[in-house]
């Protein structure tokens, strides 16, 4: 009779986690399905992990891979560089507590994304690089 009982309630428990999980939706509901995912970074000092495009409450944004590594160096910075090869600098990487902005939006002065550079603003240096297979509108 407990046996009967355990599985009873255990069922219900799954039941009402599942509603709920339907109720609330996905877990990021602003994030279009549609990403672009470059080629790896390659470079002296950034060199590992990737970086996508997506849209997130209707902003165009970047993101960096879970196994990108933040360069050990002075000022690293978001650049971007377009299909015409003009580059615009971005968002510092590092911040406080050693964190860093893992997602930046795209400035609305640079018309596409050809390619993400990671920018030494101190020694004004490529750290690393990496690129669309098409630029990002």
């Amino acid at each position: 009779m407990k046996t009967a009982r355990m599985i009873t309630v255990a069922a219900m428990t799954l039941l009402v986690v599942a509603g709920l999980l339907a109720a609330t939706g996905p877990a990021h509901p602003q994030m279009m399905s549609s990403t672009h995912t470059s080629k790896p970074f390659a470079g002296p000092k950034a060199n590992k992990g990737t970086v996508t495009h997506s849209m997130l409450n209707g902003k165009s944004v970047l993101t960096l891979s879970a196994d990108f590594v933040v360069p050990d160096t002075p000022d690293p910075h978001w650049a971007f560089v377009d299909s015409d090869g003009k580059m615009t600098l971005g968002l510092r990487l590092k911040i406080k507590n050693d964190g860093y902005n893992k997602i930046t939006e795209i400035p609305a002065e640079v018309k596409n994304v050809a390619k993400v550079v990671i920018w030494c603003a101190w020694a004004e240096t490529n750290l690393g690089e990496a690129s669309f297979e098409q630029p990002i509108k």
